[in-house]
């Protein structure tokens, strides 16, 4: 199987699936001599992992990752950074009725056609529980950046949105409920809506956005490499996704040049950020934000009709526990693709500069 890299320098392999004895990863290109900390890649994690509230998966793993190679003394020693997180709460036999059925909206079909063969426990290698992998990565990443600021919060979930700028958010606030929402009165409803789609045995979608603070001048490539390029790649890559959009992004297709163009102040900073932050692939200084969609969850508690290994048309409805809405536990990850973009890009600048 190939795809299983990120990065050019900073480099992340993520390996194991839902249901083995554990996932993890290796990490390439950590600056040697780095001071890392372990119990702030921990607090990134338990912001990801299943049980946390009542409004995500109640699989219960406590996501605990060890550190295998590449660290010594509390620093990087510039060698590959080997970890594992155990699974320790496979319900495995939840999957057992979908063992020869291909669920809706998952990768079952196109899995089983493309190798020959597939995991059904859990989803195996195509299951988010891979995403932690790359919250040990973004939280290390972070560490490379310490200047640089990274906030992901829920923007939307349904047809429930933020009307605030993000300028106007306390991100303080972000984590100080279960849908990570910084507007308390806004994460009220969303976590209404979210408590009454799961008693109906359904999943609702919604949107993460990010914003990139304090970004040094000079962060992509001006061709292929472009950051925001980079930016989509990452956030695409993340299970469930189905849009990116950056800067003004699609309403930037709504204006004329003169509305949309950002003039310079005399120190370079620009008077507006409709360009978001890139221009020409390439960081300008100025705040980075990014909008990402996340569809619903595909397994849902209602009977739906698909077709088995034989084509034969059936009836199924999911089991086994499951996120209603996925955007909560999605903000770490956000965060975390941002930071090894970023990472990797100021580390190819002081090589290559």
């Amino acid at each position: 199987m190939a795809g299983n890299t990120f990065g050019t320098f900073f480099k992340l392999t993520t390996f194991g699936e839902s249901h083995g004895t554990a996932i993890g990863g290796v990490i390439e290109g950590c600056p040697p001599g780095l001071a890392i900390s372990i119990e702030a890649i921990q607090r990134e994690l338990d912001r990801r992992r299943p049980g946390q509230s009542a409004i995500v998966t109640q699989r219960k793993e406590p996501d605990q990752v060890q550190f295998l190679s590449g660290i010594f003394e509390g620093k990087a020693t510039g060698t590959p950074i080997g970890f594992t997180i155990a699974n320790q709460d496979q319900h495995s036999a939840d999957y057992s009725h979908i063992k020869d059925v291909y669920r809706p909206g998952h990768a079952d079909y196109v899995y089983e056609q493309k190798y020959g063969l597939r995991d059904y426990r859990g989803g195996g290698r195509s299951s988010a529980r891979e995403t932690a992998c790359r919250v040990v990565a973004g939280a290390l990443a972070k560490q490379i950046l310490p200047e640089v600021k990274i906030n992901a919060f829920v923007s939307s979930v349904g047809d429930i949105f933020i009307d605030k700028p993000y300028q106007a958010l306390d991100f303080s606030q972000t984590d100080s409920n279960p849908v990570r929402c910084p507007d308390s009165a806004t994460a009220a409803r969303m976590m209404q809506l979210i408590a009454e789609v799961k008693a109906q045995g359904d999943t609702v979608g919604g949107t993460v956005t990010c914003v990139l603070q304090n970004v040094p001048v000079g962060l992509g490539e001006p061709v292929f490499d472009k950051l925001h390029a980079e930016l989509g790649k990452a956030m695409l890559s993340i299970n469930a996704v189905k849009g990116f959009e950056y800067g003004s992004g699609f309403c930037g297709a709504r204006m004329k040049g003169s509305e949309h163009n950002d003039a310079y102040n005399p120190d370079g900073t620009t008077k507006t950020n409709l360009s978001g932050g890139i221009q020409g692939g390439i960081s300008n200084g100025m705040d980075i934000y990014f909008r990402v969609a996340f569809k619903p969850v595909s397994t849902i508690m209602q009977p739906q009709q698909t077709i088995d290994a034989s084509g034969n048309t059936i009836s199924m409805e999911g089991k086994g526990r499951h996120d209603p809405c996925v955007v909560p536990r999605a903000v770490p990850i956000v965060e975390a693709m941002a930071a090894i973009v970023l990472a990797d890009f100021y580390l190819i600048n002081k090589i290559y500069r």
